[in-house]
């Protein structure tokens, strides 16, 4: 059975996809032992759980739900939603 993995280090959506990305790169190498593989893997799952735990948690502006819901009806979802436009940018 798999143990219990803290992840409570990881409190931003960027540090959760920055550490899987170290993780697919240490499992991506050939040096690696199972055990140390399936370990990351336990690792990779409860960050993935609390990915979307936070994703469901958060509080989209209605803007930002059409923005998701026409780059999911694209087919490429987003990692994180965009940031609002720059105090530049005029909205139409």
């Amino acid at each position: 059975m798999a143990k219990k993995v803290d992840v409570s280090e990881y409190r931003t959506f960027a540090q959760i996809s920055d550490r899987l990305d170290t993780i697919v790169d240490a499992v991506r190498a050939k040096d690696i032992s199972l055990e140390r593989s399936l370990d990351l893997f336990d690792e990779a799952i409860a960050l993935g759980s609390k990915a979307v735990d936070m994703v469901d948690a958060t509080d989209f502006s209605p803007e930002e739900e059409a923005r998701l819901a026409e780059t999911a009806a694209a087919g490429d979802a987003p990692e994180e939603p965009a940031a609002p436009a720059a105090s530049g940018e005029d909205a139409e």
